[in-house]
C-alpha cells in the first residue's frame, strides 16, 4: 500500500504546510503575548527571540526595518504583546512568529525578581566599589568555577595557556543551571577560600536564556562572592548579558574568554619589557664599569699612590652595588656578565702595589722617603726602609 502512494519530499511537505498556514486568516494577522527569552540582537539589525508562557514556547523574529521602530529595548524576561504573522521557516521545518510591531506589556516575573534583588543588594552596599578587591598581577593559580564540559572551560584554558603559561588552572566543576546549581557554586567559592588553592577565581558559564543564567542571580551566590577573600571575576554569558554576580564581583568580564584575558598578564608583553630593561641596565652597567676602569688606570699612572687600597675598595664596592641591583632585575641573563665583572675586579687588583708585594716583591725607600730605583741612589752604611707584603723593616746598606 505504501509503495502505491507517491512519496513527498521534506521540502514539499514544508512548502505545503507553509501554504496552509499562510491561508489562515487568524495566523496571518495575530497578536501574541508572552515573555521574551533567548533574545539576541544581531549585528545586521534583526532580532531573534522566543516568546513563552507557563506551558509553551514559540520562536520569533523581528527584521531590522520593524525593529528600528521600537521605542524600547527588548530584554530577556520582559512581557510583551507582539503583532505579526505565523509562517513556516522552510529550511528548518519550524513555524515561527514574524513580528512587525511589539509593545511592552510588563516585566516578567524573573526580570522583576532580578530588579528587586539588585535594588536590595545595592542598598546594602554589596556593589560599592570600595569593597572591590584588586586582582593579583601575577597569579600562580587561577581557580575556575564552572561546568566541566562546554565551551567556557575550554576557552578559559586556551586563553590562559596561550597568554601566561606560568599560571596553573584549578577547576572546581559545578552545576551552572537548574536545581541545586546555586548551592553548587557557593560550595566551590567556599572551598577555594578554605583551602587557598587559588590566587584569583573566575566564576561563570557560557551564554543562554535568562532562565539558564538564573543561578548567577541567586542571592546566596551573590553573598558568597561578596564574602570571598579571594578576588573574583564574574564571567556569565555573552557581552549583553548581565547578572547579579556581575555587579557584586570584584570585576565583570563580558565572556569567559575575556575573563581569562583579564586575570593574567601577557607573557609576550612581559618578555618584551624584561628585554628592554635588561638592555638598558646592561648599557648602564657597562658604562659604569668603563668609567671605573678609566679611574683606576689614571691612578696607576701616578708614581706614588695615595691610599690606593681604599680607592680600589671604594670602586669595587660601587661596582658590586650596581652588580647586585642588575642581578636582581635579570639574574638569569647576567650570569655571564657577573663572571666578566669578577675577572675585571681581578685585573684591577693586579694593578695594586700590595698585589705586587704579595707575589714576593718589596718596596725600598731611603731615609728621606724616596723610592730607591737604582744602586746609585744609596751608599754603603745608609739606612733604608723595606716594605714587604706583611709589613716593613729597616736595613743598612753594606
Amino acid at each position: 500500500m505504501v509503495n502505491e502512494r507517491k512519496a513527498l519530499s521534506v521540502t514539499q511537505i514544508n512548502l505545503y504546510i507553509k501554504e496552509v498556514i499562510s491561508r489562515d486568516d487568524i495566523l496571518s494577522d495575530v497578536l501574541v503575548k508572552g515573555e521574551l527569552s533567548n533574545f539576541k540582537a544581531h549585528s545586521s539589525g534583526h532580532m531573534y527571540m522566543s516568546l513563552k508562557d507557563e506551558s509553551g514556547v514559540m520562536r520569533a523574529v523581528m527584521f531590522r526595518s520593524a525593529a528600528a521602530r521600537l521605542n524600547f529595548r527588548p530584554q530577556n524576561g520582559m512581557k510583551v504583546i507582539a503583532h505579526g504573522r505565523v509562517a513556516v521557516y522552510e529550511r528548518d521545518g519550524q513555524y515561527q512568529l514574524y513580528i512587525d510591531d511589539m509593545q511592552q506589556e510588563g516585566q516578567g516575573d524573573l526580570y522583576a525578581a532580578f530588579e528587586q534583588l539588585k535594588k536590595k543588594l545595592a542598598a546594602e552596599g554589596l556593589f560599592d566599589p570600595k569593597h572591590k578587591k584588586p586582582l593579583p598581577k601575577y597569579p600562580k593559580k587561577v581557580g575556575v568555577v564552572t561546568a566541566p564540559t562546554g565551551a567556557a572551560i575550554r576557552d578559559i584554558i586556551n586563553v590562559l595557556s596561550r597568554r601566561f603559561s606560568y599560571s596553573d588552572v584549578v577547576l572546581y566543576p559545578v552545576l551552572v543551571q537548574g536545581e541545586n546549581s546555586a548551592a553548587s557554586i557557593v560550595s566551590a567559592i567556599e572551598y577555594f577560600n578554605a583551602t587557598k588553592l587559588a590566587d584569583v577565581l573566575i566564576v561563570g558559564r557560557g551564554g543562554g536564556s535568562i532562565e539558564d543564567l538564573w543561578s548567577f542571580n541567586e542571592e546566596v551566590v551573590a553573598r558568597a562572592i561578596y564574602d570571598s577573600r579571594i578576588p573574583i571575576v564574574s564571567a556569565v554569558g555573552h557581552e549583553i548579558d548581565f547578572t547579579i554576580s556581575d555587579f557584586v564581583a570584584d570585576l565583570r568580564a563580558p565572556t569567559p574568554s575575556a575573563a581569562a584575558e583579564l586575570v593574567v598578564p601577557s607573557q609576550i608583553e612581559l618578555n618584551e619589557k624584561f628585554n628592554n630593561v635588561y638592555r638598558m641596565l646592561y648599557r648602564q652597567a657597562m658604562q659604569v664599569i668603563e668609567r671605573g676602569r678609566m679611574r683606576v688606570e689614571r691612578c696607576s699612572d701616578r708614581p706614588v699612590f695615595k691610599n690606593p687600597v681604599s680607592k680600589i675598595n671604594d670602586e669595587r664596592q660601587y661596582l658590586d652595588s650596581l652588580s647586585h641591583m642588575f642581578e636582581t632585575a635579570c639574574k638569569a641573563a647576567l650570569r655571564t656578565k657577573r663572571q666578566e665583572l669578577a675577572e675585571a675586579a681581578a685585573k684591577l687588583n693586579g694593578l695594586s702595589p700590595l698585589g705586587t708585594l704579595g707575589r714576593g716583591y718589596s718596596l725600598t725607600k731611603d731615609d728621606s722617603g724616596r723610592v730607591v730605583r737604582s744602586v746609585s741612589q744609596v751608599n754603603s752604611g745608609d739606612m733604608i726602609n723595606v716594605t714587604v707584603a706583611d709589613g716593613d723593616f729597616s736595613a743598612r746598606v753594606v
